[in-house]
């Protein structure tokens, strides 16, 4: 198997994590087109106001770098930086499961 995952916990400025999470959830239709994007999910937790999660799951580690060059990725990620303090990934190799 050679799909690639990554976890990605991002830190917000207090009080700004819905924004962050609004402003992902609105643009993951963009990712429907994107080669490669097989699931995006934005989650967060209760005990921590001030962090979102997102769960990215791709084909393999070449769509993920491919998907860098991405122009609405791109301005996303542009979009959301002012919101942001820190980010912490953890880039995973999937070895099965269900769903996968």
């Amino acid at each position: 198997m050679n799909k690639f995952a990554m976890y990605g916990k991002l830190i917000t400025h207090p009080g700004q994590r819905d924004a962050l999470v609004q402003t992902m959830l609105e643009a993951a239709d963009q990712f429907d087109s994107m080669e490669g994007y097989e699931l995006y999910i934005i989650n967060v937790t209760e005990n921590d106001p001030d962090v979102g999660w997102i769960t990215e799951l791709w084909r393999d580690a070449k769509a993920h770098a491919a998907s860098l060059q991405n122009e609405n990725l791109l301005a996303l990620i542009q979009k959301c930086m002012p919101l942001i303090v820190g980010a912490e990934p953890i880039k995973l190799r999937p070895v099965g499961g269900k769903g996968i």
